[in-house]
């Protein structure tokens, strides 16, 4: 999975010049899994191994979730595969008509599993657990095509007791891109840097 989201620049690793996030960190990758969509060979990769990890972790599944909006198409692709039930949860409920945060038919006391393209610091992510937990359902796992697998993200997910399995992430990556010769030893030490503390790191430091 490294391999293709390099390929085809869904990851980008830029530490000479690096991205500035919406939140406002600077940060020496990009990850724009939605990319995959445009490659059918990639997008149908994506979509059969996550289906595989739902079928063999959590086979008492009854609904599947996406997470918007990136994780709906997918979501969507892996719920057709499976024939099972779909929703895809906002990140704040509509302002107009139903103001539904869940979007959908979905019963509840339903088994859900929650797909999701990219975890960061698991905010966005952990929001859509509770949207499905005040709604009455269990969520019993999530998905996800890649991580960072930021140390407060991993505490996030503990404490509400979610466990999150992923196609790749952000070591994997790096492991991929030295092979590669995408980046050089050098910048792996940047790298690896950055994720100890991304909220206060300094490239100029």
């Amino acid at each position: 999975m490294a391999d293709k989201l390099l390929r085809i620049r869904a990851v980008k690793l830029q530490p000479a010049n690096p991205f500035t996030w919406a939140s406002g960190w600077k940060s020496p990758i990009y990850c724009d899994n939605r990319k995959t969509l445009s490659y059918p060979a990639i997008r149908n990769f994506i979509k059969l191994e996550l289906a595989r990890i739902i079928v063999e972790k959590y086979a008492d599944v009854e609904a599947i979730a996406g997470v918007a909006t990136g994780a709906i198409a997918q979501g969507a692709l892996i719920a057709d595969l499976l024939g099972l039930p779909f929703v895809y949860i906002r990140s704040e409920p509509k302002d107009h008509g139903l103001e539904n945060l869940i979007e959908g038919e979905l019963k509840p006391g339903s088994k859900v599993v929650i797909v999701e393209d990219l975890v960061s610091t698991g905010g966005s992510s952990l929001k859509a657990v509770m949207a499905l937990r005040n709604f009455g359902c269990k969520v019993i796992g999530m998905v996800a095509i890649f991580t960072h697998g930021f140390p407060v993200a991993e505490q996030a997910f503990k404490k509400a007791k979610v466990t999150l399995t992923t196609l790749s992430n952000y070591n994997a990556v790096i492991e991929e891109a030295l092979n590669t010769d995408y980046i050089s030893e050098s910048e792996v030490a940047v790298l690896q840097e950055w994720r100890k503390d991304p909220a206060h790191w300094d490239p100029d430091a």
